[in-house]
C-alpha cells in the first residue's frame, strides 16, 4: 500500500506523505531549503493562523466567501491555534520566496483542514482552495510582515517584563548599597569617591531607558501593512474587507494593531524592523557594559578588585581547585554578542530590499526572534542568579578610599592643584597615605581634612532635584 499521494502545482507532480497535511508548495519547499533544520517559531505560527482567521471573516463579511466556507476556515484556525497540526508546518524559517513558501504551507494545512471538516479528503481541496479561499484577498507580501508584527510584539511584551524586573533587582541593590562609600574609577584607574549604590542606580537608569524603547518598538510594529496584497495597491483585495481586515485582526489577536498610512511604503521598506532591532542592540550594549563591570569588580576575589562579591554559581575549573568564575555576567557577555551580530544581518537584510518588496523577511524574523529570546532568558538569569545575590564588605571598601591616592582630589581647590599633586606623587612612591603626609607637613589639620572628606556630600549630585532637570 502507497504511503504518499501525488499532488500537482505550476511545475507539475510531486510526492507527499499520505497523512501530511501540507501539500506540493510545502513539500517544494521542504526539498529547496535544509538550512537551519529547525521548526518555525511558534509565535509566528500563532500570528500568521490569526490573520488567515481574520481574512476569512472579513470575506465572509463582504459576501465573497460562503457562511459554510468561512465556518470551515475559522474552525481549522481554531483547531491549530489549540495545539493541533503543529508539526504540519514544516519549512524552514530561512527560505527564498519571501516567505511564500511559509504562507502556502499554512495555507494548505489550513485547507486540509478545513476540508476534513466539511466532508472531503486530505489533498483533494474538493471545498476549501489554499490559494482561492484560504489565501483569499492576501498575499506573502502583506501576510507575511502583518504575522511577523504580530509575533514580534508578543515577544517584546515579554522581554519587557524581564526587563522590568531587572530593573527591580538593580534598584532594591542601589537602596543595599546606598551607604557603601568606594573609589570610583575612570578609565580604569582611581578617580573620586562613590556609592556602590550610585553605580547600581546608574544601571537601573540605563535599563530603564531601554525599557521605554521597548515600547516605542512596539508602536513601530503595531502598524501593518494587510489588505495591501502583493505591492499595497490592495489588488484582489475586496475594498471594504481592505478597510476593515486590520480592525478584525487586532481584536482576534488582543494587540493594538492599526493599518499603515501607506499601505505601498509599508510593503516595500522595513525600517520598522530596523528601528526594533537597533533597540534591542542598544540594550544587548548596556547589558554587556554592566556584566563587564560585574566580572572586573568582582575580580579577584584576593588579588584583584573584589569591590563586591558574584553569587557562587559553579565550580570554575576542572584543574584549579576552589576557582568560582563570573560565569552569569559571561553568558550575557555572550548573548549581546549574538544581539549585535544579528542587528548586522537585520540591518543588511533591510537594505538589501528591491523597488516594491524586500524578500529577505524571513531572515529578518529569524534574526529578530533569536535575539528577542536570548535577551529574555539571559536578563532573568542576570537578576535571579547574579544581581540579587550580589554582596560587598562596607569597611573594607572605606578603608580603600581612604588609602587610595586619589582622595587627593577635594583637597585640591584648598591647597592648589600642583601642591596637591606632589602630595599624591609623594603618597604613591612611599606608600604613606594622603592624610598623614597632609597632616606630617602641617598642610592641614585632622579636623580639617575630615571636614573635607565628609563622604556623604561628596558623593551627593548623583539624582538632581526636577527643579534643577531640564524640560527640554
Amino acid at each position: 500500500m502507497q504511503n504518499f499521494r501525488i499532488e500537482s502545482d505550476s511545475l507539475g507532480e510531486i510526492k507527499i506523505d499520505k497523512e501530511a497535511y501540507y501539500g506540493a508548495n510545502s513539500k517544494r519547499a521542504l526539498d529547496n531549503f535544509p538550512i537551519t533544520r529547525r521548526p518555525m517559531d511558534p509565535f509566528l505560527v500563532r500570528a500568521i493562523v490569526e490573520v488567515k482567521k481574520a481574512c476569512a471573516i472579513e470575506n465572509n463579511k463582504v459576501g465573497i466567501l460562503s457562511d459554510r466556507k468561512k465556518d470551515a476556515i475559522v474552525s481549522a484556525c481554531e483547531k491549530v491555534l489549540a495545539g493541533e497540526f503543529l508539526d504540519n508546518f514544516v519549512v524552514d524559517p530561512i527560505q527564498g520566496g519571501a516567505g511564500t513558501s511559509f504562507n502556502m504551507n499554512v495555507n494548505e494545512v489550513i485547507a486540509n483542514i478545513a476540508n476534513e471538516i466539511m466532508g472531503g479528503g486530505i489533498g483533494t481541496y474538493e471545498f476549501i482552495h489554499p490559494n482561492d479561499h484560504v489565501n483569499k484577498g492576501q498575499s506573502t507580501n502583506d501576510v507575511i510582515p502583518s504575522a511577523g508584527k504580530i509575533a514580534l510584539i508578543r515577544y517584546i511584551e515579554e522581554l519587557k517584563e524581564e526587563v522590568n524586573n531587572l530593573i527591580k533587582s538593580l534598584e532594591n541593590k542601589a537602596c543595599e548599597f546606598d551607604s557603601y562609600i568606594k573609589m570610583g574609577r575612570t578609565q580604569l584607574q582611581d578617580a573620586v569617591p562613590i556609592t556602590l549604590g550610585q553605580e547600581f542606580r546608574a544601571y537601573a537608569r540605563a535599563i530603564r531607558r531601554d525599557y521605554e524603547r521597548l515600547g516605542a518598538a512596539i508602536r513601530q510594529l503595531s502598524y501593518l501593512n494587510l489588505g495591501g496584497t502583493a505591492i499595497g495597491t490592495g489588488l484582489n483585495a475586496d475594498d471594504s474587507y481592505i478597510k476593515e481586515v486590520v480592525p478584525s485582526l487586532a481584536k482576534i489577536c488582543d494587540i493594538d494593531l492599526y493599518q499603515a498610512e501607506d499601505l505601498v511604503d509599508a510593503t516595500q521598506n522595513l525600517d520598522c524592523f530596523l528601528f526594533t532591532s537597533s533597540v534591542l542592540k542598544a540594550l544587548a550594549s548596556n547589558l554587556s557594559k554592566i556584566s563587564n563591570d560585574l566580572r572586573l569588580l568582582s575580580s579577584g576575589p584576593t588579588t584583584g578588585i573584589s569591590d563586591y562579591n558574584l553569587p557562587a554559581k559553579q565550580a570554575g575549573s576542572s584543574i584549579m581547585p576552589g576557582k568560582v568564575n563570573p560565569v552569569i555576567p559571561e553568558v550575557v557577555n555572550q548573548v549581546a554578542f549574538l544581539v549585535i551580530g544579528n542587528d548586522m544581518t537585520v540591518t543588511m537584510a533591510v537594505e538589501g530590499g528591491q523597488l516594491e518588496l524586500n524578500a529577505f523577511e524571513p531572515i529578518i524574523f529569524y534574526s529578530l526572534f533569536e535575539s528577542l529570546k536570548t535577551l529574555k532568558a539571559a536578563i532573568h538569569t542576570l537578576y535571579t542568579n547574579c544581581i540579587d545575590g550580589i554582596t560587598s564588605d562596607k569597611k573594607k571598601l572605606e578603608k580603600r578610599v581612604e588609602n587610595s591616592v586619589a582622595i587627593i582630589t577635594p583637597f585640591a581647590p584648598h591647597i592648589g592643584y600642583d601642591r596637591a599633586s606632589k602630595v599624591a606623587k609623594e603618597s604613591l612612591r612611599t606608600g604613606v597615605s594622603v592624610r598623614e603626609i597632609l597632616i606630617r607637613d602641617k598642610i592641614m589639620t585632622s579636623d580639617e581634612i575630615d571636614k573635607i572628606l565628609d563622604y556623604e556630600n561628596m558623593t551627593k549630585p548623583g539624582i538632581l532635584d526636577e527643579d534643577h532637570i531640564s524640560k527640554d
